[in-house]
C-alpha cells in the first residue's frame, strides 16, 4: 500500500508541476525546476532555511555612510531595513529585534565620531560575529559608472583564493555567502543573474566590487555559446573592509580571531597630530638655535673700513 500511495502522490505532484509551469512560462522564465524542488521538500518533510538579513545603523551616521547602506539594501532583496539603534554598548539587544522581524542575519553599521564606520555581521542567535572597519567607501552617486543591473536580481559571488588560505577567512567567506548571496525563490528577488559581487583579499584587506555582466553577440544568429562576448562593467558601490575580530556568539562570546596589526583610526589621527606637533617644535628649536649662532658668530669690525677711518 505504501508504494501505491507514493506513486499516487508522485502523479499528483507531476500534474501540479505541469499546471504551474504552463502559467509561469508566460512570465519569461521556466519555473518547473523550482516547483519540483518545492514538491520534493514537501514530500521529504524538510523545510529549507530561508536567509533574511536585518540591516540597520547607529546614531550619528553621516549622509555618505547612509547612502552606502542604502546601496547595499538595494542589492539585497532579502533584507529588512530598520530604524536607527541607540544603544552602542548593548548590541546583543539586536538579536531580539531580529527575532521580531524573523531575520536570521544582521548587518549593523556602527558610526563613531561622525567619520569612522564599522560593519558588524552576525548569525542570529548563536553567532558567529565578524567586525569590519570600512575604508575608501564610494557610493553609486559618487562614482557615476556606466554599469547597471536589474533591481532584485540574484548575484554571482566571486571570492579570491586568499579566502581559502586561513581558517578565519573561510568563516568570513561562508558568512558573506549567506548574507550577501540572494537565496533562490526569495520574496522580492527576480529570477535573473546579471551582476557579480567580487571579494578580493589583498594586503590583509577585503576589496568589494560590483560588476554588471554584459553579453554582446557579433551578429543576430548565434551558433554556439562561445560566440557571445561576455564582459564586466562596474556598477558600484565600492569599499575596503579590514577584519578586526571574530566572536563566537552573536554580538558576544569569546574571541576566536583578533587582528593584532589593526590600528584604530583615532590612534592614527593622534599619531599624525603628534608628528605635526613635533615638526612645529623642531622648527621652533631650529629657529632659536639659528638666532643664537648669529649672535655668537659676529664678525669683528675691519679697521680699514671707510666707516671706521672717516668716523667723526
Amino acid at each position: 500500500m505504501s508504494t501505491v500511495y507514493k506513486c499516487h502522490i508522485g502523479k499528483k505532484a507531476k500534474k501540479h508541476v505541469k499546471f504551474n509551469s504552463k502559467h509561469i512560462k508566460n512570465n519569461g522564465y521556466d519555473a518547473e525546476n523550482e516547483d519540483v524542488s518545492k514538491e520534493a521538500d514537501d514530500l521529504s518533510g524538510f523545510k529549507k532555511i530561508r536567509q533574511k538579513v536585518l540591516v540597520l545603523s547607529s546614531r550619528g551616521i553621516t549622509f555618505r555612510q547612509r547612502h552606502l547602506m542604502k546601496d547595499l539594501v538595494d542589492m539585497l532583496p532579502h533584507s529588512k531595513k530598520d530604524t536607527k539603534f541607540d544603544m552602542k554598548s548593548k548590541l546583543y539587544h539586536l538579536n531580539e529585534v531580529a527575532e521580531l522581524y524573523n531575520c536570521n542575519n544582521i548587518m549593523f553599521f556602527e558610526a563613531r565620531k561622525h567619520q569612522d564606520l564599522y560593519i558588524w555581521m552576525t548569525k542570529v542567535p548563536n553567532g558567529p560575529t565578524v567586525k569590519f572597519h570600512v575604508q575608501n567607501a564610494h557610493t553609486m552617486d559618487d562614482l557615476h559608472l556606466t554599469g547597471n543591473c536589474l533591481k532584485g536580481s540574484r548575484p554571482i559571488l566571486s571570492f579570491d583564493a586568499g579566502f581559502d588560505m586561513e581558517p578565519h577567512m573561510k568563516l568570513v567567506k561562508e558568512l558573506f555567502s549567506q548574507i550577501m548571496g540572494v537565496p533562490k525563490g526569495s520574496r522580492k528577488s527576480k529570477p535573473f543573474i546579471d551582476h557579480v559581487l567580487t571579494f578580493s583579499y589583498a594586503d590583509h584587506k577585503i576589496w568589494f566590487r560590483n560588476y554588471q555582466i554584459v553579453e554582446k553577440t557579433p551578429g543576430k544568429k548565434v551558433s554556439s555559446y562561445s560566440d557571445t562576448d561576455i564582459s564586466l562593467v562596474e556598477i558600484g558601490p565600492r569599499f575596503v573592509l579590514t577584519l578586526i575580530c571574530v566572536l563566537e556568539g552573536s554580538f558576544g562570546g569569546p574571541v576566536i580571531y583578533e587582528n593584532k596589526e589593526f590600528i584604530t583610526p583615532s590612534k592614527m589621527r593622534s599619531f599624525i597630530r603628534k608628528e605635526k606637533l613635533n615638526k612645529y617644535h623642531n622648527r621652533q628649536i631650529a629657529m632659536a638655535e639659528k638666532s643664537i649662532k648669529k649672535k655668537e658668530n659676529v664678525l669683528p669690525v675691519n679697521p680699514l673700513n671707510n666707516n671706521v677711518l672717516f668716523k667723526d
